[in-house]
């Protein structure tokens, strides 16, 4: 049987046939496209929302009534307490800002003095203290002083931001892929901001101090007599307080 083509001719057709299967493959590896489907959130919520280290005031804030100077014993501890906090985590100067012209401003400079002496008795070098006059705007405002400082903190949010839609929509991709929304992690993220002791604490580790000795010395010392390396409480039994059941 023979063919109703010439061979020529079906040569041809393969070779194009050919031809097009290799376009096709090399199509397919290259194929790209301008639309980007899924969420753009990030799904970690360390990512969404970030723990922010920055610097911000530490303010104590101090009433001079017009009738007395100096301070309470109250007062005298909360400035101590402060001269204490600044030395741990101050990273600039203390800055009192002073009262003038205003009723209290005798009384509030009388304990500008007594504030200064005790932030010298705790240790504070007098280059470290900066004084500046200032009015209240508002006069029925109590004009008290204030002292601040700058230290690091550690900031995250603002939450309950809610950019798309919860339920099933055409714009909302995270509920179909199920993806975290926005404002999760946020509140977690803040509080840990807020509890931390010392910031740099989320950004590096601190170094190690030294191990007691002493006491591992001891417990080394029974493991290689082959005595108990426990510890006894002979007041331990005394916290009992009945022998029914013995």
């Amino acid at each position: 049987m023979t063919s109703e083509y010439p061979a020529d001719h079906l040569r041809r057709l393969r070779l194009g046939g050919a031809l097009v299967a290799v376009c096709l493959v090399l199509g397919g590896c290259n194929h790209t496209s301008d639309e980007v489907t899924g969420s753009i959130v990030p799904d970690d919520y360390r990512q969404r929302h970030p723990i922010a280290i920055q610097e911000a005031d530490q303010t104590l804030i101090i009433f001079a009534g017009t009738g007395r100077g100096g301070l309470t014993g109250a007062q005298r501890a909360d400035v101590a307490s402060l001269a204490q906090t600044w030395l741990r985590e101050g990273t600039g100067p203390i800055v009192i800002d002073l009262p003038t012209h205003t009723p209290n401003a005798r009384a509030a400079a009388d304990s500008l003095r007594e504030i200064r002496a005790l932030l010298a008795a705790q240790g504070l070098p007098p280059n470290a203290v900066t004084v500046r006059d200032y009015q209240p705007r508002d006069t029925r405002q109590f004009a008290a002083i204030r002292v601040n400082y700058p230290r690091l903190t550690a900031t995250a949010g603002p939450c309950g931001l809610w950019p798309d839609d919860l339920g099933s929509s055409s714009k909302n991709h995270d509920y179909f892929e199920n993806k975290p929304y926005w404002n999760l992690g946020c509140a977690s993220q803040r509080n840990l901001a807020a509890m931390v002791d010392n910031p740099a604490d989320l950004v590096q580790p601190r170094g190690e101090t030294p191990a007691y000795t002493a006491r591992r010395t001891n417990s080394f010392e029974k493991y290689r007599k082959g005595t108990s390396t426990t510890t006894t409480y002979p007041e331990a039994d005394k916290a009992k307080l009945s022998d029914t059941g013995k």
